[in-house]
């Protein structure tokens, strides 16, 4: 099996392609990163890019998009950026799909930000979207967009809208903060009330999401939450991370609220659990893992 992995540099991006690698699966990666040691890799420009002459000269069974900006605050701040990264982009692959290799399947990977705030836990896929942000404005234009070519150009598509990933090498959000917090050894203060909510999903489970939708999927546009079901909130996961510290720890919480920022989530997980999904990883473990990981990485 052919698979490239678009964003092959960043977070989500990495994990899968070596995730893919290991399963021996044929894998390209395309950033806009100088990589001068990989031999299937391509380089595209940050500015402009371009995905037709990839898919003209190279034959993908599957295409995976882990491209695309990530911040909140920088959509609400450089808009435009956001929209060309995150929307723009998703049109000129699936343009380039349609043309040259209609038969690759397209995961896109979208995100839980195109809900907004829920008027009810926990969240389906068929929620009414009410994004609260540029970004998750700009994720759901880009699923527009698939179910465009789905419907009219036939592409082969499934979306993929991940809650709160989390795992080694991601070197921002909520535990790399409070890592780099209780590192300064002084009290602190973090954003909210605490009680706001989270359904965390580490990444090594979300690849094995991705794996199964490449074998069951119907890709024809469907879409799936990615997450476990279960609502953590944030006061309790900052406790269970700082524990995991030989030292004594002290936070507050500032109840200021961050723009754009949702309050409550929680992933209704049915239509992952009818893969087959079953989670590997619990919270615990999982922040162990990365506690080890940003020790050595920080």
């Amino acid at each position: 099996m052919n698979i490239l992995v678009i964003g092959s540099k960043g977070f989500i991006g990495t994990h899968c392609l070596n995730f893919f690698e290991q399963k021996g699966a044929v894998v390209y990666g395309c950033d806009v990163v100088v990589d001068y040691t990989s031999k299937h890799y391509f380089l595209i420009d940050a500015t402009n890019a371009d995905f037709k002459e990839i898919f003209e000269k190279h034959s993908f069974d599957i295409c995976i998009n882990c491209s695309g900006a990530s911040s909140v605050a920088e959509s609400i701040q450089n808009p435009r950026r956001d929209f060309e990264l995150n929307t723009m982009n998703v049109f000129k692959l699936l343009d380039a799909i349609r043309q040259f290799s209609p038969d690759c399947k397209f995961v896109q990977i979208s995100s839980a930000a195109v809900y907004g705030n829920p008027v009810q836990l926990p969240v389906k896929e068929t929620n009414e979207l009410a994004p609260i942000s540029p970004y998750g404005w700009h994720k759901l234009y880009s699923e527009q967009l698939c179910s465009e070519f789905v419907t009219l150009y036939n592409n082969k598509v499934a979306i993929v809208r991940p809650f709160s990933v989390y795992g080694a090498g991601l070197k921002k959000q909520l535990f790399w903060d409070v890592y780099q917090k209780i590192k300064k050894n002084i009290p602190f203060q973090l954003y909210g009330t605490g009680r706001e909510t989270r359904d965390f999903m580490h990444v090594s489970d979300l690849l094995h999401l991705i794996e199964l939708i490449i074998e069951k999927g119907a890709f024809n546009g469907e879409v799936y939450n990615a997450a476990n079901g279960n609502a953590i909130s944030i006061s309790e996961v900052v406790g269970l991370f700082a524990s995991l510290f030989n030292c004594e720890i002290k936070y507050t919480f500032g109840n200021q609220i961050k723009e754009g920022d949702p309050l409550y989530w929680q992933a209704d997980v049915k239509k992952i659990q009818s893969l087959n999904y079953v989670p590997k990883k619990t919270i615990e473990e999982g922040l162990k893992e990365y506690l080890e990981w940003v020790e050595e990485n920080a």
